[in-house]
């Protein structure tokens, strides 16, 4: 179940801050509506990793397309495999 709480509740942040743990992030809001999440660093910096992986994905496919893919006997000859 998500944990959520109103912003108004970092007045206290040690017990906002008790609550984060990797998987588990804090949502908070403002005027009823929700506004920031307060994420573990290691799960923060684990979804930076996998977005800047997921765009040099797309790189290499849009590449794949526009200028056509190797079979897997190009890529061994390439190697000298």
């Amino acid at each position: 179940m998500p944990n959520i709480k109103p912003v108004s509740d970092l007045r206290n942040y040690n017990e906002v801050l008790k609550d984060i743990a990797v998987g588990e992030p804090v949502f908070l809001t403002k005027n009823g509506r929700g506004r920031y999440a307060i994420v573990d660093i290691e799960e923060y910096e684990k979804t930076r990793a996998t977005l800047k992986l997921m765009g040099e994905l797309a790189k290499g496919e849009l590449s794949g397309n526009e200028n056509g893919w190797l079979n897997i006997a190009d890529i061994e000859k390439e190697l000298g495999i």
